[in-house]
């Protein structure tokens, strides 16, 4: 596996502006605020050949009882934990605090290589500020302005140094993504947790705990899925902070990365029209969709309780009639297997490429039994269709006039394709082409 290398240090001493400046991107979100950063956070990064990961964790504050400054410190011990070389933030501007001694403390137990950099160094010049920290016992400390991007190359030549010699051999696995994605405190994190075994990420009662997305890798019947939980996404009229406007564009960025997207429903409250909004997401950008039903087990249930909530669901969920529906217990682990199974069917299905010959026959089937549609006296002919990609299933039409194709039509043998094949949990995308002039239609 790749080198592992956990940002840690105490809330506020920009950790994250550090991670992203050498992710090369805004993937943790930044903010003067003590706290911002939750859940620890992946992401890959080079230097000088070397291939890494680095994982931005949540500040550590040793001695608190606030429920969620605990979890961050859990949080940032598993990065701890998990990592090859630890790299301790520390602030210049405010100089060394006693909470900066306990960290190095917890750090020096972990018995890895610690390279301690002071951060919001200004002035390279006069390194008169890093001195003090010489006292914390973990070596000759790095001068850095993580703001400027100054002082990350000779950072980053010790960071390297303590890198297991076989980190180049590394093997890398296409594995399929699967996001999931919901309205806050549906149960995203405790299915992510269940599903690892273990505490990946901060679950609680309180809504919109996670806020960043997060990278699980979990292996089931000897197969491999990467799960990126992400934030709750709230109504916009609800996003009045910075930090969830991040969280529903990191959630989006998330649905884009990802093959299949998991739209996490409450079954205590019920499908609303915010989970329709959410669920756009995936469809818009033709993802495969899985609809969970979580807290099933919490539902008072009567005879047609599941087909009365099954049809709910096509009401609101209209527009993605294809997805799979799964009703699981993410807290008890009731039917996870179903979750797995759903989630390979629509793998399989968003792949499948069907022959242009057999395709041309159920076209054939189509036309005949329903006349495409004509206007002012003309009328569309439909000459044939291919496949020409996958993830989503992609078909081109070639017609006299793609004017004629009107979307009832499109639908209608939109239907007629998942009848023949199983595409299951996965949009059609259309291309309707003639005479040179490509259009696309969904």
């Amino acid at each position: 596996m790749k080198p592992i290398v956990a940002i840690v240090g105490r809330p506020n001493v920009g950790k994250s502006t550090l991670f992203n400046r050498l992710a090369g991107e805004r993937i943790s979100i930044v903010k003067d605020t003590p706290g911002v950063t939750r859940d620890r956070i992946y992401a890959e990064s080079e230097w000088l050949d070397h291939k890494f990961t680095m994982i931005d964790t949540g500040g550590i504050e040793p001695k608190t009882n606030d429920l969620i400054l605990k979890h961050m410190r859990s949080q940032a011990q598993m990065a701890i934990d998990m990592a090859h070389v630890i790299l301790f933030l520390v602030d210049a501007k405010s100089g060394m605090t006693d909470a900066d001694s306990e960290v190095a403390s917890m750090l020096r137990k972990s018995h890895k290589p610690v390279v301690l950099a002071v951060n919001k160094l200004d002035n390279m010049k006069d390194l008169t500020p890093i001195y003090e920290f010489y006292s914390l016992g973990l070596g000759d400390p790095m001068p850095l302005s993580s703001e400027q991007g100054l002082g990350l190359g000779d950072l980053l030549d010790e960071v390297v140094k303590h890198f297991p010699k076989d980190d180049q051999e590394e093997i890398q696995e296409e594995q399929l993504k699967v996001a999931v994605i919901g309205k806050p405190n549906t149960g995203k994190s405790s299915l992510i947790n269940q599903l690892a075994g273990e505490e990946r990420v901060i679950v609680s009662d309180i809504a919109g705990t996670t806020r960043d997305a997060i990278d699980t890798e979990i292996t089931y019947n000897h197969k491999k899925y990467t799960f990126i939980d992400t934030a709750g996404i709230r109504r916009q009229s609800r996003v009045d902070e910075d930090i969830e406007r991040y969280s529903v564009i990191r959630a989006v960025s998330a649905v884009e990365r990802a093959d299949i997207a998991i739209i996490m429903i409450d079954a205590v409250t019920g499908v609303t029209e915010q989970d329709a909004k959410i669920a756009g997401i995936a469809h818009d950008n033709g993802k495969g969709v899985i609809v969970c039903v979580n807290k099933w087990d919490a539902v008072e249930k009567e005879t047609n309780t599941m087909k009365e909530f099954e049809k709910d669901l096509a009401e609101v969920l209209s527009f993605i009639p294809y997805a799979e529906t799964v009703f699981i217990s993410a807290k008890t682990g009731q039917r996870i297997h179903r979750l797995f199974e759903a989630i390979d069917t629509v793998e399989e299905n968003q792949q499948r490429r069907v022959p242009t010959g057999i395709l041309n026959d159920v076209l054939y089937d189509a036309t005949a039994m329903n006349q495409p549609p004509s206007d002012k006296g003309r009328q569309l002919r439909i000459y044939y269709m291919t496949q020409i990609g996958v993830k989503p299933p992609t078909f081109v039409i070639f017609v006299n006039n793609q004017e004629l194709m009107h979307y009832s039509y499109s639908r209608y043998l939109e239907n007629c394709l998942r009848k023949r094949f199983e595409f299951n949990g996965t949009p059609i995308k259309f291309i309707i082409r003639e005479r040179g002039v490509l259009n696309e239609r969904f």
